[in-house]
Parts: C-alpha cells; structure tokens; sequence
C-alpha cells in the first residue's frame, strides 16, 4: 500500500511551536514490552488503549506481530480485553486502503479493531467513544503523529523510541524520526512537561514501567 501525503502532519508539526507541550509524552519506554499494562489499569485507572502498528507491533508494512512482542501483546488484550484496544493507523484503515483490505488483514492477524477514519494522525478526535478520554492510554513509535495525536485528544502518552526496523519504512517518516529524536532531546533540556494528565497526578511514571 503507497501512503498519500500526511498533509495535516505537516500542518499540525506547527502547533509545537506555540505548545511544545503536545510533543512531550507522558511516559518513554523502548518498546511495547516496557508496558506495565496491569498497572496502567489498576493504578493509573486507564481503561482502553490505542496504537499505532508501523514500528510499534509490527515492522514496517507487515500485518503480523513482531514475534518477540507476542507476549507483551497478549498481555495487553488479557488486561484492557479485546474489545477497549485499538490500532490507529496513517496507513491501514485509512482513504489509502482501499476496501478497508490492510484493516481487515490487520483485525484477523492481531485480534483487534483497527479504526477506519479519514483524517491521519496527529488530526482526528477520540477513538473510543465509549470510554472518556483521560481514561485511554495512546502508545506510538512517532512524536509528530502519534503523541501529539494522543496530547490533543487528552490520552495518557507512551512513546515507544526504539523502532523494530527501518528496512522498508517510509522514506519521509525514517527522516522526520530522526529529527524528532532531536525534538525531545531539546524540549526535555528546556524542561517542557507533558500536558496535565490525572493517570500520573500523583504517582510517578516508573509504576507504569516494566525494569527490565
């Protein structure tokens, strides 16, 4: 599947400059194995999760799981259940699949639904209806899509910053990741917080954190 332009990305990376604050997540870990899922429930009071799939489950463009992620993955649908965890995605799911055949691929291969919407990351409203906001965690390998797509929509942030593969991604994405390494680097020596968020109000965020 070729990936159309993802105009509102570019668009949206200018908010950072009137709030950085939508760039810095609430929570960095390597990958989704770091994920304390039980006490982002238990503690954190986070009842859905969503993510994004390049990078963050699966290598770029592939529909399947990355295998060493299985278990954090299986992990994840036993705590929030099938049904509170979504895949949100710039490529499956969107006016690019046509037919929806990537999404449906994607549903049969992970077991979950991957929301179907027009608007790419970071635009789009909340992704779950049924559960408020504040109570959805949001998980991604990007700063400028998924994060500020979490921080806009009020979600609980997770950046995953290690990436599966750079083997067959997207050209533009493989650059603008790389300048959103040094995004964060700058914004953390400039001490930029996330924005507010009630999950970690009062506790720190190495709860929500598997120590490897």
């Amino acid at each position: 599947m070729v990936q159309s332009l993802n105009v509102s990305g570019i668009v949206n990376a200018f908010r950072v400059i009137w709030n950085p604050s939508l760039a810095m997540p609430h929570i960095i870990v390597n990958d989704i194995r770091c994920i304390n899922y039980s006490n982002l429930k238990k503690v954190g009071n986070i009842k859905a999760i969503g993510f994004d799939k390049d990078n963050c489950l699966t290598a770029p463009y592939v529909s399947t799981i990355y295998p060493p992620f299985k278990g954090a993955w299986n992990d994840c649908k036993t705590t929030f259940s099938k049904e509170n965890v979504v895949i949100v995605s710039n490529s499956a799911g969107t006016e690019d699949d046509v037919g929806s055949k990537e999404a449906q691929k994607l549903e049969e291969s992970l077991g979950v639904t991957v929301l179907r919407h027009k608007e790419k990351k970071p635009a789009g409203g909340h992704f779950l209806e049924s559960i408020p906001a504040q109570e959805t965690a949001f998980v991604g390998d990007r700063i400028l899509t998924d994060v500020m797509f979490g921080n806009r929509n009020g979600n609980l942030t997770i950046w995953t910053n290690k990436v599966i593969t750079e083997e067959g991604d997207n050209k533009v994405a493989l650059v603008l990741r790389r300048m959103e390494y040094h995004l964060i680097n700058f914004l953390q020596k400039m001490n930029v917080k996330p924005p507010p968020h009630p999950s970690i109000s009062s506790h720190t965020i190495d709860i929500f954190i598997h120590k490897e």
